[in-house]
């Protein structure tokens, strides 16, 4: 064959091999082509691929062609082999006869086997080592400079083909991951209330502002007869999936009592007995901050109890507005926590604010924090307003507080007024 047709066959190999770098494929079928492409292009007899396991600091043997199982299983190979390291100082290492060449370290499997040369170079990515291509040949002084330029080409082609496939992997995982979390947030926002319920004498509006797809916040409302309505706050701590879960866990818990339960039992039994369930479904570190009040129009009575969440603020016709605060330590801790109700006027133009700390937690650029003290301006200001305007007003102020700085916290919010005729 003319040296002008061994050129082409050559880059047509190549050609190949680079192929499979941009194509999207498993890990393992990548390293299974590229040992076969090595040992075509090379025009010998064998080929390894071993990847570094950074748990171990071993090469694990990750593909081969044209070795047996038994000498695959040989034995383990680390970095302290003299091999190795060579490889690793970006040497190719020939080894014209492994039956006589002390650096071989499985001699016996090498003869068995039919081996006599070998060139090791190594699997580099910028400067990081992924592992190691070995070529082998059953004759001696098998591998010149053309060889050792080949491999080294190989070997520069398996690491990029080696990173892509990772990469693919990677990208895959996540696109399973997102289905996850679209999955998760479709379910959580199913159990937030895509609007407020209709009650004789109440106004009412919530809003939900996740900062991830999903988080921790909880409202919800529950109807005990026809003329009282239960109203629920909660901020379970952390965040993703697990916050969601535990969300929903701790909504099923307090709906349960719905059914009559909210008319059979005082709030504060009710309180006790989510805490016992909180406890045990909680891990470490993990807990739940609720607010928890029981609204009733025709005695116009706010009863409600506050489990280490954000104070509710009872806003009076006159001005006033008041913290409520009376309740205990937040959910999750201890069994026999104790808790405390407080029932107080709810009267006619009244208005009761329930908000999660994302709400007053929110910073702008310059780091500052938008804090409570700016939210009590407002809702002086705004005390006449409709539920819906009063959130929303609430809300627009801060935007332009925080201007576009990313939050850390989810923010939820609801507003209940009292009204005479609204909703008839």
């Amino acid at each position: 064959m003319a040296k002008g047709q061994k050129k082409i066959k050559l880059a047509d190999k190549i050609y190949q091999i680079s192929t499979l770098v941009a194509g999207k494929f498993e890990l393992q079928e990548v390293l299974d082509r590229l040992a076969e492409a090595a040992v075509l292009v090379t025009n010998t007899t064998a080929c390894s691929i071993r990847l570094l396991d950074d748990t171990s600091g071993d090469l694990t043997m990750r593909s081969t062609y044209g070795l047996s199982e038994e000498y695959r299983n040989k034995g383990p190979v680390n970095l302290d082999e003299p091999v190795i390291k060579e490889a690793f100082s970006g040497k190719a290492v020939v080894l014209d006869d492994m039956r006589q060449d002390p650096r071989v370290r499985y001699r016996e499997a090498t003869i068995k086997e039919g081996l006599i040369s070998q060139l090791t170079v190594a699997i580099m990515f910028r400067g990081k080592p992924l592992g190691v291509l070995r070529i082998y040949s059953p004759e001696p002084n098998r591998f010149n400079r053309h060889a050792i330029r080949i491999a080294k080409l190989v070997a520069t082609q398996c690491a990029i083909a080696i990173t892509n496939a990772k990469l693919y992997a990677q990208a895959l995982e996540g696109a399973k991951m997102n289905q996850q979390m679209d999955l998760a947030a479709t379910i959580q926002r199913r159990m937030i209330p895509s609007k407020a319920p209709c009650v004789c004498g109440l106004d009412i509006a919530a809003v939900y502002k996740p900062c991830f797809q999903i988080g921790g916040d909880l409202y919800d409302f529950f109807a005990v007869d026809d003329h009282s309505i239960v109203v629920a706050i909660a901020d379970v701590i952390g965040k993703g999936v697990p916050a969601a879960i535990m969300m929903s866990m701790f909504r099923g818990a307090m709906r349960a009592y719905a059914d009559g339960g909210y008319g059979r039992h005082s709030l504060r039994e009710i309180i006790q007995k989510l805490n016992v369930v909180a406890c045990r479904e909680c891990r470490n570190g993990e807990f739940i901050t609720l607010f928890l009040a029981k609204i009733d129009t025709r005695e116009n009575t706010l009863i409600y109890c506050n489990c280490g969440h954000e104070p509710g603020l009872l806003i009076r016709s006159e001005g006033q507005i008041d913290s409520l605060e009376k309740g205990g330590l937040v959910m999750g801790l201890m069994e026999n926590t104790p808790y405390e109700t407080e029932t107080v006027p709810f009267k006619l133009e009244d208005t009761l604010l329930l908000y999660t700390d994302g709400l007053i937690d929110a910073v702008n650029f310059e780091g500052q924090m938008w804090g409570k003290e700016r939210l009590m301006e407002i809702l002086y200001q705004a005390r006449g307003y409709s539920a819906s305007q009063m959130v929303h007003t609430i809300l627009g102020f801060r935007r332009r507080f925080v201007g576009l700085a990313s939050q850390l916290d989810d923010t939820s919010m609801l507003a209940i007024r009292r009204l005479t005729n609204n909703n008839p």
